[in-house]
Formats: C-alpha cells, sequence, structure tokens
C-alpha cells in the first residue's frame, strides 16, 4: 500500500468531517461570522484537493506519488508543459484528479449560472414594475408589505417596497439598506453557490449537511456586522422585527426571515470580538497539527 495516501484520507478526515462537526457547535462561530466562514471555505478547498489527490496516489508508483505530495503542499502546481509531456501512469493520475475536481467545479458553476439567469429574470421584472430612487440608491416596489433585498451578482441592486419606506423610521431603513450592501460588497452569492454545489455532489457529506445550514446563517450575521459600522444596534434589531415577515425572490438576500430572531438577540447582546477570534484560531491550530504528523512522515520517506 502506498503511505502517502495517509496525507490525502487525513485531509478528506479533517475538512470533511471533523472541523465541520467542531465548528457547527462551536459558540465563537456565531460571535465571529466572518472567521468561521473562512473555515468552512478553507475545508470546501481542502476537502476538494484531498479528492483530487487521492485517484493519483492510488495511480501513481511510490516516488512518483511522493513529488506530487510535496508539489501539493508547496503550492507548486505542474507547469503546461510539464503536463503536455506526461505518460503512462502520470497521465492517468492527471486525468483522475482533474476528473475529481471537475465535479464540484462543475456543480459550482450551474448553480453560478442558474442563480444568474433567475436574477437577471428577476432585474426585468424590477425594471418594468419599480422605479429608482436616488435619495435611497435602492429600487422601490408597490407593496404593502415590508420587505428589504438585495440581487447580487451582475443584476446588482437593493430593492425596498413601498410598504418598509412608510413602517421603518429613517434610521432603521438606512440599517436594512446598509445590512442589504453588505452582501453585494461581500460577494456572499459565491458562498452560497459553493455550498450549494458541495451538497449537490456530496449530499451525505457532513461538510456539506452542516455548511449547508451554517453559511447562510453566517452569511447574514456577517452582513449584519458590516451594516453595525454605520448604524446603532437598536435600528438594525428593531428593523429586523419589523422586515422578520418579509419575502424575497430565490437567489436574494432578505434583510428579514427565518433567522431574524436568532440575530436579533445576537445583536442586541454584545460581545468581545477577542475572545471568540482567539477560539476560532485555536480549532484551526488544532486541526493543522493533527495533519502535521502525516505529513511530516509522508514526505520524509519516499
Amino acid at each position: 500500500m502506498n503511505h502517502h495516501l495517509l496525507v490525502p484520507v487525513g485531509l478528506a478526515l479533517l475538512s470533511g468531517f471533523a472541523v465541520p462537526w467542531l465548528v457547527v457547535r462551536a459558540r465563537w462561530a456565531q460571535q465571529a461570522p466572518r472567521l468561521a466562514l473562512a473555515v468552512w471555505a478553507a475545508c470546501g478547498a481542502f476537502f476538494a484537493a484531498a479528492t483530487a489527490l487521492l485517484p493519483a496516489q492510488l495511480v501513481l508508483p511510490a516516488e512518483s506519488s511522493h513529488r506530487l505530495g510535496e508539489a501539493l503542499f508547496a503550492l507548486q502546481p505542474p507547469t503546461l508543459e510539464q503536463v503536455l509531456h506526461l505518460e503512462g501512469r502520470e497521465r492517468l493520475a492527471f486525468s483522475l484528479s482533474l476528473a475529481a475536481l471537475s465535479l464540484p467545479v462543475a456543480a459550482f458553476a450551474r448553480r453560478l449560472a442558474r442563480a444568474r439567469r433567475m436574477r437577471v429574470r428577476h432585474a426585468g421584472v424590477l425594471r418594468l414594475v419599480g422605479r429608482y430612487d436616488p435619495a435611497l440608491r435602492a429600487t422601490v416596489l408597490d407593496d404593502e408589505r415590508p420587505a428589504v433585498y438585495c440581487l447580487p451578482g451582475s443584476s446588482r441592486r437593493v430593492v425596498v417596497s413601498s410598504g418598509a419606506v412608510h413602517t421603518l423610521t429613517p434610521a432603521q431603513l438606512a440599517a436594512a439598506l446598509a445590512h442589504e450592501r453588505a452582501h453585494i460588497t461581500g460577494r456572499h452569492h459565491l458562498l452560497v453557490a459553493a455550498t450549494e454545489a458541495f451538497a449537490a455532489v456530496f449530499p451525505r457529506l457532513p461538510l456539506a449537511r452542516h455548511g449547508g445550514t451554517a453559511v447562510p446563517l453566517l452569511l447574514e450575521m456577517a452582513a449584519d456586522d458590516r451594516a453595525l459600522r454605520r448604524c446603532t444596534r437598536d435600528a438594525l434589531a428593531t428593523a429586523l422585527y419589523a422586515l422578520a415577515s418579509g419575502r424575497a425572490p430565490r437567489s436574494a438576500f432578505a434583510a428579514g426571515g427565518p433567522s431574524a430572531a436568532l440575530r436579533m438577540r445576537r445583536i442586541l447582546t454584545p460581545h468581545s470580538a477577542g475572545h471568540p477570534v482567539l477560539l476560532g484560531l485555536l480549532t484551526i491550530a488544532s486541526a493543522a497539527l493533527a495533519m502535521a504528523p502525516l505529513v511530516i512522515a509522508c514526505c520524509s520517506f519516499p
């Protein structure tokens, strides 16, 4: 058995099972949502790399797979000239790795394309039935139900219902608009598409199952934190309360929604940023240390 298999297997177990299980149960994740989102994104990238490396390690002899592991951890991908001159097992290994990596990449591209089509279609409707308000820098829809949402991506725009304009105070409306613009600025739709892609390719994987629930909530909390740079906690919390029942089209981010109650409680209960960040970094360091023996062993013995 090729002992260099231990590196991708260990990396897959950590990024696909152990770290998601720890992060989804950690209190610091909701207190430091951007750090938690970075951990989820890193887990997805590492798991994809491990699944791409695994079939190559199965095919290659020990000496070749040793060089492959060194190139991966040194972040030195093969050049185009090297790829074109691959022969025999090395060409087969590269093809298998490329095929394994293409599954999540293709699913991610499909999710992005489908969401973009929906946003473009909805943006066309907004041009017909909405009116742009330069003071709000948003499109206003005539609807008595209070709602605020945004369309990210190439069709980026913030949409406000007339009910929200009449119901919310100026401070509350500014807070809700800041929250939506945080989604657009942060390109949060990319993480949503990546999460959906993993759920489609690896439906039983804890990384996909837990991430499908945790990532959208963390994105809302990250947008809340960015909005709080421009508004007060009371303004944002009361705006969420007023917009909790508001609805938004699919592929859009809404200021209210089912997570509003949890986010209101979080906003009105200030916390120290240093302590949760320290705990999050400790989780990341623990995962890195768990991989260290495997990497050292596999890189020490050809």
